[in-house]
């Protein structure tokens, strides 16, 4: 029998940790497998006390454990919306140096959240869901901009783009966009506008209402409460006092992600 890893890319946060586990438990109970969460990297730095008294698990230590008691199969379900460095070379580079003492380790990595190019509609659909929650609380006026962390790679761009395209094909919705932080160079302007320039343009030309649809996964550093999108909201705020801004919860708390991962659980087991 394989062993089922649900994987996040790590953060020294608990809150990350903690959800994470909570994913997992959800996906055995409603899979019959036991679900394994565990991060590729960071999460090991957090006290254990904060997370409940069990210490967080990371990749290459999590396998080598297992590998130690004779398991060598391993089925991975990436928390992941696209596919990033950490799955296309993080991840092999653990597994070819843990195969040096284990030849017969097998890691097979399921399908991300968002796969190019077909995409995933129950992912558009939690944002749209999120979006249509928090225009309730804003009012249907508000401009909206989908914001994802940055990356230096445009596939992962592709995937907030693919999103954004859905929400207008599909419900009619025009959101604009924006990343949390990208690297400087004209190289990486595939990224779009920083959250930031995008609130302080809208600001300026005096709009009140904004909703900041995000494109995370789980709370940690950059997301939830007092997290860096949180910060770089508050920061613009204080300059145009008028603006107004409300941000949509986080992935994690839509029932519809359990489903996706419960369909690349079964698309990686089959």
């Amino acid at each position: 029998m394989p062993v089922y890893l649900l994987i996040d890319n790590g953060s020294r946060q608990p809150d990350a940790t903690l959800y994470l586990r909570r994913l997992a438990t959800e996906l055995s109970r409603h899979t019959g497998k036991t679900i394994h969460p565990v991060s590729l990297q960071h999460a090991d730095t957090i006290p254990a006390d904060e997370l409940d008294g069990t210490p967080a698990q990371v990749f290459s230590a999590f396998l080598e454990a297992r590998l130690a008691q004779g398991e060598n199969e391993f089925i991975v379900v990436p928390l992941f919306f696209g596919l990033s460095k950490a799955l296309t070379s993080f991840i092999p580079d653990q597994v070819a140096t843990l195969r040096a003492g284990y030849p017969e380790l097998t890691v097979k990595v399921a399908p991300v959240a968002w796969p190019l190019p077909e995409g995933e509609p129950r992912l558009a659909r939690i944002v749209f869901d999120h979006i249509h929650q928090a225009r309730q609380q804003n009012g249907a006026d508000a401009r909206i901009v989908l914001v994802d962390h940055g990356s230096p790679s445009p596939e992962i761009t592709d995937v907030r783009k693919g999103i954004a395209r859905r929400l207008l094909e599909e419900y009619g919705l025009e959101v604009d966009q924006a990343v949390m932080e990208r690297r400087e160079g004209k190289e990486y302007d595939f990224n779009g506008d920083l959250l930031a320039t995008w609130l302080r343009q809208q600001a300026g030309q005096g709009v009140t209402e904004v909703i900041v649809a995000m494109q995370f996964f789980l709370p940690g550093r950059h997301a939830g409460p007092r997290g860096d999108v949180e910060e770089i909201c508050e920061a613009v705020v204080k300059d145009y006092p008028q603006l107004n801004y409300t941000i949509t919860p986080l992935i994690c708390h839509h029932p519809l992600l359990l489903d996706i991962l419960k369909a690349r659980l079964a698309a990686a087991s089959g």
